[in-house]
């Protein structure tokens, strides 16, 4: 299951992210990494962007960021 996947007001744990390159290190950059905890706030009208909440503070991502972003 991926990030894209999941539903508002679910708490989900990172378990494994996919991607190369730049997108790999965008994506941890934000802080985003294996084990991290995200919520999951709100989903735009038509489903991009994602609001989640990381590590203490509030992120908008794409979903095609978003499908690299494996949770459990």
């Amino acid at each position: 299951m991926t990030l894209k996947d999941a539903k508002v007001g679910q708490t989900v744990t990172v378990s494994k992210l996919v991607g190369e390159g730049a997108l790999r290190r965008r994506i941890m950059d934000m802080g985003i990494t294996k084990g991290t905890q995200i919520y999951i706030r709100k989903v735009a009208p038509l489903g991009d962007p994602v609001e989640i909440t990381v590590r203490g503070y509030e992120l908008s991502i794409r979903k095609g960021d978003a499908e690299c972003i494996e949770i459990q």
